[in-house]
């Protein structure tokens, strides 16, 4: 495998793919090759076996539960995926007591509905790209922006953007309900999107998360 096909499937940059191979092999990893040649992983090799606490086990079921109801339909479909590989690696004792964990999802409030397709929304501010968007404030009033978008926050019954606005010149939230359309436009914003969402944190107070 190259790094640039590499890169293109895991949507990274080939940068990514030639600091994360290196670490693989220097934590042991039988992986041959070089930067503009291609890679080989060996046969045989497997990751060693997750080792979880109790604890541990049922945060990760639980969250990828709730995540499975309550996110965007592909988001759930992604934590439902998540959840069988995870378990499906497990020791045979730890995968037991992740099948029969007695914490569940209750139901919650209706989520809002909303136009906007939050995969794509979530795609964009994974590129790193601006959105055009027609949006409409609490009393109805419509306004065209371009946003540079860096986190959805997922609430009980909203899901909101946080975004640079550059109408505003500031951070700005959106509901996502209130978006009567999106469209991107392709361009990347001149900040990253790390850098956005750590003075965002700062402004708004938001502890720091891994």
């Amino acid at each position: 495998m190259t790094a640039a096909s590499l890169a293109a499937e895991l949507e990274v940059s080939e940068r990514t793919i030639y600091r994360d191979i290196a670490t693989l092999v220097g934590q042991g990893a039988p992986i041959e090759g070089e930067a503009g040649l291609g890679y080989v992983l060996r046969p045989g090799f497997t990751l060693p076996p997750l080792m979880f606490g109790d604890d541990e086990i049922e945060a990760l079921v639980l969250g990828l539960r709730w995540v499975e109801d309550r996110g965007d339909g592909p988001l759930g479909a992604a934590a439902a995926n998540a959840l069988a590989k995870i378990a499906a690696v497990l020791p045979a004792e730890l995968r037991d007591k992740a099948g029969d964990t007695g914490l569940l999802v209750g139901p919650g409030e209706p989520i809002a509905a909303t136009q906007a397709d939050l995969s794509e929304l979530r795609r964009v501010i994974r590129a790193e790209r601006k959105l055009r968007i027609s949006y409409a404030d609490a009393e109805g009033r419509r306004t065209e922006r371009t946003i540079w978008p860096f986190a959805l926050g997922f609430f009980d019954r909203v899901r909101v953007i946080a975004a640079w606005c550059e109408t505003r010149q500031d951070f700005r939230h959106f509901r996502a309900d209130r978006i009567i359309k999106a469209k991107p436009t392709g361009e990347r914003y001149p900040r990253r999107r790390r850098a956005l969402l750590a003075e965002w944190r700062k402004r708004e107070g938001v502890p720091e998360q891994i």
